[in-house]
């Protein structure tokens, strides 16, 4: 059987499924959700239920946040026929950028950075990453969209764990996530039941 195959009944939320434990410790994130974007139909559903909460929204741009979120971003993007702008990590940009210092999910200490010619005030734009943990590089696009003079529509990734910078940027900013209710207790404790379906990593 197909490990990604679309089942008969798709509830909300059923791609989350596809996403996978992470078997190489804990230098790394605690899952993969890059899994789900491998079946068309989930990432396609996806989208779609990040979209659901903005339908009466004017949006100009989709922001997606280096790296995965270039992924989902560009995505979402499409989907509403809009242009994507990269919030990049720093030194990768050719052209004037302002920059924004953050902690990521690990703690460690990083620097982004967005180019200079395309936010302007008026613009209303969509930020969207593949995940927020502690919520510090979100945090951080935010203020480089804001410092350049654009409004923040909302905040879209497939999940926004409930610590305490998830917290803050559900409490300020309108937030979109595929996390049905049932299923945030186990995100916030960064494991899944759905991983026992998954091979146990050799030893």
């Amino acid at each position: 059987m197909d490990a990604l195959a679309v089942p008969h009944e798709r509830g909300r939320g059923w791609y989350l499924s596809l996403m996978a434990p992470n078997t190489k410790g804990k230098n790394f994130a605690w899952l993969d959700p890059s899994r789900l974007y491998c079946n068309h139909q989930a990432l396609s559903d996806c989208v779609k239920d990040l979209l659901q909460p903005f339908q009466n929204e004017s949006i100009d741009l989709v922001a997606g946040i280096d790296a995965m979120g270039f992924i989902l971003g560009s995505a979402v993007a499409t989907t509403l026929g809009k242009g994507f702008l990269a919030i990049r990590k720093a030194g990768h940009l050719c052209v004037q950028t302002e920059s924004q210092p953050y902690s990521d999910y690990s703690g460690r200490e990083k620097l982004m950075e967005v180019r200079l010619d395309v936010l302007k005030p008026g613009l209303r734009v969509l930020i969207v990453d593949q995940w927020i943990e502690t919520g510090g590089t979100m945090r951080a696009a935010i203020s480089l969209v804001e410092k350049l003079g654009a409004t923040v529509v909302g905040v879209a990734a497939v999940a926004i764990e409930n610590s305490e910078g998830g917290r803050w940027i559900k409490e300020n900013y309108r937030c979109s996530h595929c996390i049905p209710e049932e299923l945030q207790a186990q995100i916030d404790q960064q494991h899944l039941e759905s991983f026992k379906s998954f091979p146990s990593p050799a030893q």
